[in-house]
């Protein structure tokens, strides 16, 4: 069993990946081809925003977003502890300090009540200027941004979206990558729309910023090549991912994000007496980028591994440790405590999902969870 199974979506995709592929091929654009514009154009009108721009990768997408609002050395920029590790190391990147804040146990997103608490200790200590939120939509649902934009415009901070497992997911009818001033995205292969490689998107209605972030992911590119206004990146989507991210698309647009909602609610159904199963909030459609239990402690979730890998059946941790824990951030000061976070990190287990999955495949992952409980 695969734990997101991308041979079995090759599979069934070949024909149109295959004549996607040898199209770039014979076109030899492999650079900026006429499908990076294409890409970029559905992308925006499926996210419901005036502008997307392509990039190398998901993490550069967070830089591109933070670059393209100033953001940089003496600014705070507000993350949710329990993410990976980029969502914090790109502010640290660019000289801005990662102000962590625990997360809401039965969605793993931001709370936003203890946002609200470390805006104000940071404005009380007067060390360094609120400046970004940076709310990640873990696991596939996003984050509450009613209350985050709320809050985000009383105290005049900028909100950007790390989008990188939500793409397809929304709240009501507003869609992922459409939050905030600005969103990020991640075309990593195990992502909800993944490429063959690397690959990321910035998302935004702002038509300066839009434009700041094609000239940053070109070396700051001015009017002309060889016209540089500014210091950027080199951060661009290869021709080849834009293609095959244009098969993908089609297919998660017509089934895929039917289909792996499907697997989740089976998985919920079956599983919901025996675990804590991942709770979507009411009017929320999650992409699932994982599908993520608790166990009771972490000698309980370490057993329930080696029972299941015994059967054949792959898990993952995402994520044993905050960002608070990691050593690149020892020398921040951490004056709040991450009760949540540490508790997640010892109990959570990420159980095999994709939008090709069998029924039988998602009874013998819930019959061996329930029989090694």
């Amino acid at each position: 069993m695969q734990f997101r199974d991308l041979k079995k979506q090759y599979t069934v995709l070949k024909p149109q990946m295959d004549a996607a592929i040898s199209r770039a091929l014979d076109e030899c654009s492999f650079i900026s081809g006429p499908q990076v514009r294409e890409l970029e154009s559905r992308l925006a009108e499926y996210a419901g925003t005036k502008y997307c721009i392509s990039c190398a990768s998901g993490t550069d997408a967070i830089r591109l977003a933070l670059m393209a609002h100033g953001i940089g050395g003496g600014d705070a920029v507000f993350v949710p502890d329990f993410t990976f590790f980029a969502t914090a190391e790109m502010p640290a990147a660019l000289e801005a300090t990662p102000v962590f804040v625990d997360v809401r146990e039965e969605t793993f997103n931001i709370d936003v009540n203890k946002l609200e608490l470390a805006i104000r200790r940071t404005e009380r200590e007067g060390k360094l200027r609120p400046s970004a939120i940076i709310a990640v939509d873990l696991f596939g649902q996003c984050a509450d941004y009613e209350a985050i934009e709320e809050m985000a415009e009383r105290y005049g901070l900028i909100v950007i979206e790390d989008a990188a497992q939500s793409f397809g997911g929304r709240v009501g009818a507003r869609r992922s990558c459409s939050f905030g001033d600005i969103a990020a995205t991640s075309f990593f292969p195990s992502k909800p729309l993944g490429c063959y490689g690397d690959g990321g998107a910035v998302f935004t209605n702002d038509e300066t910023a839009a434009a700041l972030i094609r000239s940053y992911a070109i070396h700051g590119r001015g009017a002309d090549k060889y016209d540089n206004e500014r210091v950027g990146l080199n951060s661009r989507l290869d021709t080849l991912q834009a293609a095959i991210l244009l098969v993908k698309l089609d297919a998660f647009e017509k089934f895929e994000l039917k289909n792996i909602n499907t697997v989740a609610a089976m998985y919920t159904e079956k599983l919901k007496d025996a675990v804590n199963t991942p709770v979507v909030g009411e009017g929320r459609c999650s992409s699932w980028a994982q599908y993520t239990i608790r166990l009771k402690d972490e000698e309980q979730r370490n057993k329930m591994r080696i029972r299941l890998a015994d059967r054949g059946i792959p898990t993952m941790i995402y994520y044993p440790k905050g960002l608070h824990m990691q050593r690149a951030f020892i020398g921040l000061s951490h004056q709040e405590k991450y009760p949540v976070t540490e508790c997640l990190c010892r109990t959570v287990l990420s159980l095999p999902i994709h939008p090709y999955m069998s029924e039988s495949d998602i009874e013998e992952v819930a019959d061996s969870v329930k029989s090694a409980l």
